[in-house]
């Protein structure tokens, strides 16, 4: 019996040192594992009948929300953006930055021609203009 109960005993141990060492330090191959049952968990989770989405929904909403988004970025919390952009475009440019200077003009000419975009490619018959 004490046998029996010593064979357990050191069978756990090993079994609770493999998986403390699983956490602490995981090889590679146990790191794959975890990655592909957590992926095959996520889509089995998104494909569930709960998971689709509701037929009605509020879309006034959506539309204030957005409406309010687009008139700060139009007004002066857009020019704000835009003269920081600009200046940091054109201290980008002198240090020889010159990604960084392209991104900070798209930004700043982005502050003010979102709303024709966003209407270019969405439907924006909710949004006021």
């Amino acid at each position: 019996m004490k046998k029996s109960i010593k064979a357990v005993s050191n069978k756990f141990t090993a079994l609770c040192q493999r998986v403390s060492a699983a956490f602490v330090a995981p090889s590679e191959k146990q790191g794959r594992a975890v990655m592909f049952i957590l992926g095959v968990a996520l889509i089995g989770a998104s494909l569930s009948i709960d998971a689709l989405a509701q037929t009605k929904y509020n879309d006034e909403k959506i539309a204030n929300a957005t409406n309010a988004v687009l008139l700060y970025l139009e007004g002066s919390f857009g020019a704000l953006v835009m003269a920081a952009a600009g200046i940091g475009a054109i201290m980008s440019a002198s240090f020889g930055q010159y990604k960084a200077a392209l991104s900070l003009m798209i930004v700043a000419v982005g502050a003010f021609i979102l709303r024709s975009f966003m209407s270019t490619f969405f439907n924006d018959e909710n949004i006021m203009p």
